[in-house]
């Protein structure tokens, strides 16, 4: 019985291992193309907003804009 719980908890870390390289690798991919889209004149600190933006519900992303709009009503930035 131990065996077979050994040969299971190695195959969950060897399973666990390769999808942190697959993870390592599609960040280096998401990466390339932030710097592509830097290299043709967009800037990637705006568009890792609207990635965040889009992940978000519809509900939520309109609250935050609404509180956002308040704070800087309240402080004078239009």
């Amino acid at each position: 019985m131990a065996e077979a719980t050994d040969d299971r908890l190695r195959l969950l870390i060897e399973r666990i291992e390769r999808l942190e390289e697959e993870k390592k690798g599609i960040a280096d991919d998401i990466r390339d193309v932030y710097a592509e889209a830097k290299a043709v004149g967009y800037d990637p600190k705006i568009m890792r907003q609207v990635v965040r933006l889009r992940k978000m519900d519809a509900n939520d992303r309109n609250e935050m804009e609404m509180v956002l709009d308040t704070y800087k009503a309240a402080l004078g930035l239009g």
